[in-house]
C-alpha cells in the first residue's frame, strides 16, 4: 500500500519552474531513492512533501490524506519527518538538547526516553558526546545528530536529503548501514542522494529525475544495471 503518493506535481521558485509534473509513490516499509544531477529537483520535491514549499498544482497524499496545503508543523505531527540537506542542527545546544527538540510534539516522557536510548544505540558516539554542543561536533557526528533528532519525532516516513554530503568514505558507509537499520525498525524512507551507487545499494526502488521530470523508474538493482544510469550517475563507460 502506498504511504506517500505524489501526483503531477508542479513547483516554482518565482518565475522559475523547478518541478514539471512529477509523479511517484513510496510503499509502506520501502526505501525509495530519488537520484539525479544538481538542479534536477530532488531537494525541491522533499521540501514540497514536508510543507516547506507550496506546489503550483498537483497533489501530495500521505497515509491516504492530501497534505499539499498542510503546514509543515502539522505534517511533522503526522509522522512525516524531513532531515534537511546541510544537517541544520542547533549549534549552540548540546547533543541532548538537540535530540529533545526533535521530540517537541510528543507528550509521553517515558516513550521519549526510550526513543533517546534507541538513538544512542544506533549512534554510540552521540551518547559519548551527549553534553557537547552541536557546533563542536565533526561533520559526521552532526549528520548523526540530524538523523537522531529526526528519529526522536517517531517518524513513520523519513525524508533524507543528501545524508552523505561532505563525509569521508568510511563515514558514508556507516551512514548507509544506519539507514538500513532505521528501515528495519519499521520506518519508511524516501532518500535523496548524490552518491547514486550507495543510494541504489540500499533502496528497493528508484526514480531518476532530470530538470524537474521523472525520466526513469524501476527496481534499484535494475537502475544500477541500466547503461544510461551507469554512464550518467555511476561513473560507467
Amino acid at each position: 500500500m502506498a504511504l506517500l503518493e505524489v501526483s503531477d506535481l508542479y513547483v516554482s521558485y518565482g518565475a522559475i519552474r523547478a518541478l514539471h509534473g512529477i509523479t511517484f509513490y513510496v510503499d509502506e516499509g520501502e526505501i525509495v531513492t530519488l537520484i539525479g544531477a544538481n538542479g534536477a529537483g530532488k531537494s525541491t520535491t522533499l521540501k514540497t512533501i514536508s510543507g516547506l514549499l507550496r506546489p503550483d498544482s498537483g497533489e501530495v497524499a500521505y497515509a491516504g490524506k492530501t497534505i499539499s496545503r498542510v503546514g509543515a508543523d502539522a505534517i511533522v505531527r503526522m509522522g512525516l519527518i524531513h532531515v534537511p540537506e546541510g544537517r541544520r542542527i542547533f549549534a549552540p545546544l548540546t547533543v541532548r538538547e538537540n535530540l529533545e527538540m526533535g521530540a517537541f510534539t510528543r507528550k509521553d516522557k517515558q516513550e521519549v526516553t526510550e526513543s533517546m536510548e534507541q538513538v544512542f544505540k544506533l549512534f554510540p558516539r552521540l551518547k559519548e558526546r551527549v553534553a557537547q554542543t552541536g557546533g563542536t561536533l565533526s561533520g559526521g557526528e552532526q549528520q548523526m545528530l540530524a538523523v537522531g533528532r529526526a528519529l526522536m519525532s517517531k517518524p513513520r516516513l523519513l525524508l533524507m536529503d543528501e545524508p552523505s554530503m561532505g563525509l569521508a568514505p568510511i563515514l558514508v558507509e556507516e551512514i548507509f548501514n544506519i539507514i538500513r537499520e532505521i528501515n528495519k525498525l519499521g520506518v519508511t524512507i524516501l532518500l535523496v542522494e548524490q552518491n547514486a551507487h550507495m543510494a541504489l545499494s540500499v533502496a528497493n526502488r528508484g526514480y531518476v529525475l532530470e530538470t524537474g521530470t521523472v525520466q526513469l523508474t524501476g527496481p534499484a538493482q535494475a537502475l544500477a544495471a541500466n547503461p544510461q544510469v551507469q554512464e550518467a550517475y555511476l561513473g560507467g563507460d
